[in-house]
């Protein structure tokens, strides 16, 4: 067997590793474009199933979306949402599409459901790049991708335990396709997208094509399933039998990279897309290339053909779609694109074009009659050189397009490429491909201001805060959207007062943990849900007591915002509501092995595979107590007359405010003077070795004295001889002001009342 079932099994195994990681994707606000560049186009006629034709497009940002194609006009249909990386290929067979990831895995879907994953297929050990599938036997499907891996999979072998993996729905499955039949099954298990009967648990192994040393960037297949050819960093074309994973031949010709490949469909004729800019045409029965084009000035990345084999559409890097005719070698310039072209879908008279953009480009392309773009002038014989093409388009020769605009476009969303987290941790700038500059609070995933197209660099200028609060968080925009990372401990760092956020009615000194509050938000449809259906225990083992057990009979009865009733977990602070109309998508790994995503409004609570200490913070409000104290020494300023109130160091917590700090020297001032400050140490301030735990400063009404701002202070606090506002933090003070890995000195001074 083949060395990889690796990749699904390190998770599977938690005691070695760290805890599971739990991430949240911010969703555009319109969730029906995508938000990244498009990899893949796979086109559905619909004749053959008496419905309309569907485009189904793979994004970079994950998904996959559906398009109606209804005269000329493109609606959309369904997300298909349950890969965690860029979907990087995807085709039609028969009533299925199969997709592959950057995560490792393929997925297989019913083209005409609502969006749910029927089953994962585990077997590749890195990024899948490429599939391809016989026309005209729905059941066979190859895969390759980087580290050399070619698997030929057979779809019925693959997809028939699923029957048996789910028992309550054995009877309603009669055979282990039938699109209905996948549908119901995804419904009952489609947290883990039915990841616990992934393939090799089950005994099915697809077949190996052993020989690439190095990645596969392209497959076809012929019509029956009976020749495959695959080609990747190698430069050559490998031609097997997929039936047996045996090799038949090598061809040799392209000097980089080969990016896209075509089989006719007898088998007999070979395309190729290459770095090196050519495109070469094989007689595999020759074993020999016949012809080579050189119509592109870099890279070729895309290839379709008509049916007939007589015409070829190229696209690549240059931005640009040629077609050509392969016999003549004529070729023409059919339209420019804005961005490289990286994959091409032939519907009839119209050729689908993905790029690197978020949107979906359509243009003429007389598909039937190609001839006719031809007449319409502008052609020239492809040369057979690589060099030729750059060379003539130095010169000046560079072929006009015979279109100016694509007929039909499906909108993207630009992608995010720029992203700074600001101080407070909260909220975090960004900037798209279009250059609009907006500001999102991602402890609700809102966008709070857009403000169009200005510098980035000006604007976190201007945004700057002197404030300092854990990186309880990591994200990142490969998605084309913010990735918001949690990992435990650390996510439990940052705390924050509820005055801050604006609670209604809260103490001054109510703090609130901000990983604690925002898993609370994500997880509330999970945490109804699963409260409705209480019958399931949780499937942690750890967690298996009442999961409606009051708060106050936990063992950790810290509650930070909630009122002690059974309904904490499902009671959300504004701060931290997330939208339902377009909800964010959580992404974990699933108990199996396998990653999965799924919008926080799709969560049924059922979904037995969260990370346990996210189950266990929302429901029984436990979570690790990170050090959130700082600590400190406190002494007269010199040269003032002012008494020294303090002996040792003193402990406070981290966002602890300096006016707080002020009212302890008043209050020691003015209530301690018989003391002389000598003997402070039993002052109710919680002293234990000489370290006085100052969490009495957390409440200045302890003794009757009003909040600072009633109170006009006479103490001013320095440090490093500079006076500190009274809104700033220890931790503030201690990052921007004090700057020293030792504990923080401050000093304070009276001053004359106001």
């Amino acid at each position: 067997m083949h060395r990889v079932g690796s990749a699904g099994n390190t998770a599977g195994s938690t005691r070695p590793r760290k805890e599971k990681r739990f991430t949240y994707v911010l969703n555009d606000a319109d969730d029906k474009k995508h938000c990244a560049g498009i990899n893949c186009l796979a086109y559905q006629n619909g004749s053959a199933f008496g419905t309309s034709d569907y485009l189904f497009s793979g994004s970079r940002d994950g998904t996959l979306k559906r398009w109606e194609l209804n005269n000329g006009d493109a609606s959309f249909s369904a997300t298909f949402e349950s890969h965690v990386d860029w979907v990087n290929d995807a085709i039609i067979v028969g009533q299925k599409v199969v997709s592959c990831s950057s995560d490792t895995t393929l997925k297989v879907w019913n083209c005409f459901s609502d969006g749910a994953c029927t089953k994962t297929l585990r077997q590749h050990s890195d990024y899948v790049i490429c599939l391809a599938a016989a026309e005209k036997n729905s059941n066979i499907v190859a895969s390759g991708g980087l580290g050399g891996e070619v698997f030929i999979w057979d779809l019925d072998a693959a997809l028939a335990p699923i029957a048996k993996s789910v028992d309550s729905k054995e009877d309603e499955v009669p055979n282990g396709n039938s699109g209905p039949a996948l549908t119901t099954l995804c419904n009952v298990n489609s947290s883990s997208n039915i990841a616990s009967s992934n393939g090799q648990s089950h005994g099915y192994n697809p077949i190996t094509a052993k020989g690439h040393k190095d990645s596969v960037y392209a497959l076809a297949m012929n019509d029956t399933g009976t020749l495959l050819v695959s080609g990747g960093t190698e430069k050559v074309v490998r031609v097997w039998d997929p039936r047996t994973g045996s090799k038949n031949m090598k061809l040799r010709g392209h000097t980089d990279n080969i990016r896209a490949l075509l089989l006719d469909s007898t088998g007999r004729y070979c395309l190729s897309g290459s770095s090196d800019s050519m495109i070469r045409l094989w007689d595999l029965g020759q074993q020999r290339c016949v012809h080579s084009y050189a119509v592109h000035t870099d890279s070729v990345w895309a290839l379709a053909s008509t049916p007939s084999f007589a015409h070829v559409y190229s696209g690549g890097r240059d931005q640009s779609v040629y077609l050509t005719d392969l016999s003549t070698r004529e070729s023409v310039l059919l339209c420019t694109n804005e961005h490289p072209v990286l994959q091409l879908s032939l519907q009839d008279d119209t050729i689908w074009v993905a790029t690197t953009d978020s949107s979906v480009y359509g243009w003429p392309a007389e598909g039937r009659t190609p001839q006719k773009v031809f007449q319409k002038g502008g052609s020239f014989l492809a040369g057979n050189l690589s060099f030729s093409r750059a060379r003539a388009s130095l010169e000046g020769s560079a072929p006009v397009p015979v279109y100016k605009e694509p007929s039909l476009v499906i909108p993207g969303v630009p992608a995010i490429i720029q992203h700074e987290i600001m101080n407070n941790r909260r909220h975090v700038l960004t900037k798209d491909t279009a250059g609009s500059v907006k500001l999102w609070e991602i402890t609700r995933g809102a966008v709070i201001e857009d403000f169009g197209k200005v510098s980035f660099e000006d604007k976190k200028k201007e945004l700057f805060e002197m404030v300092s609060i854990p990186a309880w968080f990591t994200m990142d925009a490969r998605l084309g959207c913010l990735s918001v990372h949690l990992d435990t401990p650390q996510c439990f760092s940052a705390e924050i007062y509820a005055v801050d956020l604006n609670v209604t009615g809260a103490q001054e000194d109510l703090k609130i943990n901000l990983a604690q509050e925002t898993l609370r938000g994500l997880l509330v449809h999970w945490t109804k849900r699963k409260q409705k259906s209480s019958s399931h225990s949780l499937s942690n083992g750890d967690s298996s007591t009442g999961k409606d057990a009051p708060l106050k009979d936990l063992s950790h009865p810290r509650s930070e915002v909630d009122d002690g009733t059974e309904n904490h977990a499902t009671h959300v602070l504004p701060s931290f509501e997330f939208s339902t109309v377009s909800p964010p998508s959580i992404i974990t790994e699933g108990s199996s092995g396998g990653p999965w995503r799924k919008r926080i409004t799709d969560l049924d609570g059922t979904e037995g595979d969260l990370p346990w200490w996210c189950v266990d913070c929302v429901t029984h409000n436990r979570y690790p107590k990170e050090n959130t104290k700082c600590g400190f020494y406190l002494h007269p300023a010199e040269g003032s007359p002012a008494p020294n109130i303090t002996q040792g160091k003193l402990s406070a917590p981290r966002i602890l405010r300096i006016h707080k700090v002020a009212n302890y020297v008043v209050e020691k001032l003015v209530l301690d003077k018989p003391l002389d400050g000598g003997s402070d140490s039993t002052f109710a301030m919680g002293l234990t070795s000489g370290q006085s735990q100052l969490s009495a400063l957390d409440s200045s009404s302890r003794l009757g004295l009003k909040p600072w701002q009633k109170l006009k202070p006479c103490v001013e606090i320095l440090c490093n001889n500079q006076v500190l506002s009274p809104e700033m933090s220890l931790a503030t003070v201690r990052t921007y002001i004090w700057k020293k890995p030792e504990d923080l000195i401050l000093h304070y001074r009276v001053v004359q009342s106001r």
